[in-house]
C-alpha cells in the first residue's frame, strides 16, 4: 500500500477512536435527545390533557368528537363521571354540549381554562352546526341556502423580502459561521497538537528515513480530511433522522408545520455550496495549523501550536460577525475572494442573495488553489521543519521555516 495512505488511514483510525472526536460528533444529539426528554416529561400526558363531552344528544356529541380537532376521551360519558375524573385529575376537564330552544351551547368545567386554540375550535364548531339548525328552521328554497353559502376570499401576495425570509437569512448566517468556527477551531487544535508531538518524540528521523516529509505530510492532512468527512456524513445523517422524528413526533409536529417555510429555507442555505466552503475552511486552516505545529520544538509548547490559527479564525469570525447585517458592502466583496476569510464572507453574501453563483465558484476555486499550493509548499520543506531543533521562539521558528528550500 502507498505509504501516504498508511499515514492516512493511521491517523484517520487514531482520531475517530479519541474521544475529544465521539464527543464533538454526539454532544449536538445528545443535546437533542435531553431537550426532548425533558420536553416530553416536562409536557402533560395524553390522558390528562383530554377533555371529556358530555351530551344527551348522542349524534351531537359524536359528531364534535370527530369534528372539532381537540384532544377528548370517549371514556366518560355521564356527567357524574367526568366530575369525579376531573376531580382526581385524570383529564383536563368536560365540556357539556346541550340545546336551549334550537339555540347550542357549551360549558366547560376543569382547574383551567382551555387553551385559546381548542376555544376557538369549540367555537367554530358551534357556529357551523348552529348555521345548519337556522338553515333547516328557515325553510329556505335551494337558491337561497346557495346564496347564504357564498363565503368571502382571502389571498395574500409575499414580498420577497418578508420577515420569514429575513429570519431564515440570520438563522443561517449564525449557523455557518458557528459551525465553521467551532469546528476549524477545534481540528486546527488537535492538528497542531499532534504534529508539535511527533516532532517532540524524535523519532521523525526513523520515519523519514522509510518514507519522505512530503507523503508523510500529505498522509496527515488525508487522514484529519476524512475525520472532517466522517464527522459531516454524521451530521447529515443524524439531522435527516432528526428532521424526520420532528415532523412526526407529537411534541414538534405543530412546531414544524407552523414553520415549515423558515426550516426548508435554512436547510436549503446549509447543504448547498456553503457546506463546501465550511469543509475547504477547516482543510485550509488545519494545513496552515500543521505548518505551524511543525514550528515548535518541544512537546510542551504543543498546546500552543494552534495558537496564531486559532487567532486568525477568530478575527475572521467576528469580522464576518460585524458585516451581518451590510452583506453588500465593498469590504465584504473583497474578503469574500481572500482565502481563510472567504469562507465566512461568502456564505455571508451567497445566504442574502448578494453573490452570483459564478462569483462563489471563483472564490471556490481561489480557495482550493491556496489549499493545494499551502501542501505542496509545506510538503516541500516539511522535513526541515521537523528536524529543526534549534529554540528561537515562534517568530524564529517561523522566518527560519519559510526560508527553507
Amino acid at each position: 500500500m502507498n505509504k501516504t495512505w498508511i499515514v492516512t488511514f493511521e491517523t484517520y483510525l487514531r482520531q475517530i477512536k479519541s474521544w475529544s472526536f465521539i464527543s464533538l460528533v454526539f454532544m449536538p444529539f445528545v443535546f437533542f435527545g435531553f431537550v426532548f426528554a425533558f420536553s416530553y416529561f416536562a409536557a402533560p400526558s395524553a390522558s390528562k390533557s383530554d377533555i371529556a363531552v358530555i351530551s344527551t344528544d348522542k349524534a351531537l356529541r359524536t359528531s364534535f368528537i370527530k369534528q372539532s380537532q381537540i384532544a377528548t376521551t370517549k371514556k366518560y360519558q355521564t356527567l357524574a363521571s367526568a366530575k369525579a375524573a376531573t376531580k382526581r385529575n385524570d383529564i383536563a376537564g368536560y365540556l357539556v354540549l346541550s340545546t336551549d330552544k334550537q339555540q347550542l351551547r357549551a360549558k366547560f368545567t376543569g382547574p383551567n381554562a382551555v387553551s385559546s386554540g381548542d376555544k376557538a375550535k369549540i367555537q367554530q364548531f358551534l357556529a357551523t352546526i348552529q348555521g345548519q339548525r337556522n338553515l333547516q328552521q328557515a325553510k329556505l328554497t335551494s337558491s337561497q341556502v346557495k346564496a347564504l353559502a357564498v363565503q368571502p376570499k382571502f389571498t395574500q401576495e409575499l414580498q420577497r423580502h418578508a420577515a420569514s425570509d429575513k429570519t431564515a437569512k440570520t438563522v443561517s448566517f449564525y449557523i455557518v459561521v458557528f459551525f465553521v468556527y467551532l469546528i476549524l477551531t477545534t481540528y486546527s487544535a488537535i492538528t497542531a497538537q499532534e504534529i508539535a508531538a511527533d516532532k517532540g518524540t524524535k523519532i521523525m528521523e526513523v520515519i523519514f528515513s522509510s518514507t519522505t516529509p512530503r507523503k508523510y505530510f500529505n498522509g496527515k492532512i488525508y487522514g484529519v480530511l476524512l475525520v472532517i468527512v466522517t464527522q459531516l456524513l454524521v451530521y447529515l445523517i443524524g439531522g435527516f433522522a432528526v428532521i424526520q422524528f420532528a415532523q412526526h413526533s407529537a411534541l414538534t409536529a405543530d412546531f414544524w408545520e407552523q414553520n415549515t417555510d423558515l426550516i426548508n429555507q435554512v436547510i436549503h442555505n446549509l447543504v448547498s455550496i456553503n457546506l463546501l466552503f465550511a469543509l475547504l475552511a477547516v482543510l485550509l486552516y488545519t494545513i496552515a495549523s500543521a505548518f505551524c505545529g511543525a514550528l515548535v520544538t518541544r512537546v510542551a509548547d504543543a498546546s500552543k501550536a494552534a495558537q496564531p490559527v486559532i487567532y486568525l479564525s477568530m478575527l475572521a469570525f467576528f469580522m464576518a460577525l460585524a458585516f451581518q447585517n451590510t452583506p453588500d458592502n465593498l469590504f465584504v466583496k473583497i474578503f469574500s475572494y481572500i482565502p481563510f476569510f472567504s469562507s465566512y464572507f461568502m456564505p455571508l453574501r451567497l445566504i442574502n442573495g448578494m453573490a452570483t453563483m459564478p462569483a462563489a465558484v471563483i472564490s471556490l476555486l481561489i480557495l482550493i488553489a491556496t489549499i493545494v499550493g499551502s501542501m505542496l509548499y509545506i510538503g516541500r520543506i516539511y522535513g526541515g521543519l521537523m528536524l529543526q531543533t534549534d529554540e528561537l521562539g515562534f517568530w524564529g521558528n517561523l522566518k527560519r521555516g519559510l526560508s527553507l528550500k
